[in-house]
């Protein structure tokens, strides 16, 4: 049985809000616009689609000109992200490397093509990760992508590693567990949580072997 572990990236694996507020806020001053983002308005963008961060951010602006800001911020941090990375979760390398010798891993966000590849690159994580997909690339939601995922790898067994309640509702769309990464954004009630990284071997022996039980 092919079993895998399928993380989100913001809020699970990384956090980069420290680096891509000043990348937006020189995105949003090339493009004219008077706005500048705080850290708390970078951090409730975290997990969410081009087109809700238009709405949140810009709600008075109409789609076809708030989009396309938040595209040029989220292309102007891809530079920054290059150049100096995030913020890695504690223990995640050991973590990795641990959960690789069992199970296949992946990555599967909403962001644009290329966000996660500038997390794979900076940190050298390419070897850890089989594949990944994003909404940037198909245009599909997380929950199909996660599907995507699972059918172009044959995957048997999987769970999904998030932190919002959206990748919850994501995770149940797609069939599949989910496990809560409690440490980083979002918050979400009644679900398998880990307070740490290093929590998840242990949460996805148990959940993965259930499944393999079932099966």
């Amino acid at each position: 049985m092919k079993k895998a572990i399928i993380f989100d990236l913001d809020g699970t694996l990384w956090d980069s809000t420290r680096q891509i507020l000043p990348a937006w806020n020189q995105a949003l001053a090339e493009k004219q616009v008077e706005k500048r983002l705080t850290y708390e308005e970078i951090c409730a963008c975290m997990g969410k689609t081009t087109e809700e961060i238009a709405v949140l951010l810009f709600p008075a602006l109409p789609k076809e000109e708030s989009v396309p800001l938040v595209v040029s911020c989220c292309e102007r941090e891809l530079d920054v992200l290059l150049e100096s990375g995030g913020s890695l979760y504690p223990g995640l390398a050991e973590t990795l490397a641990a959960l690789r010798e069992k199970y296949h891993l992946y990555i599967v966000s909403n962001c644009l093509d290329g966000y996660i590849q500038s997390f794979l690159t900076y940190h050298r994580f390419w070897d850890c990760f089989e594949d990944l997909e994003c909404l940037g690339k198909t245009g599909k939601t997380k929950g199909e992508n996660i599907r995507l995922i699972m059918e172009r790898n044959a995957v048997d067994a999987a769970i999904y590693v998030g932190d919002t309640a959206s990748d919850c509702a994501a995770a149940k769309k797609a069939g599949i567990p989910f496990v809560h990464a409690a440490y980083g954004f979002g918050k979400v009630e009644a679900v398998p949580a880990i307070l740490s990284i290093r929590e998840l071997p242990a949460a996805a022996d148990r959940l993965l072997g259930q499944q393999a039980k079932k099966c």
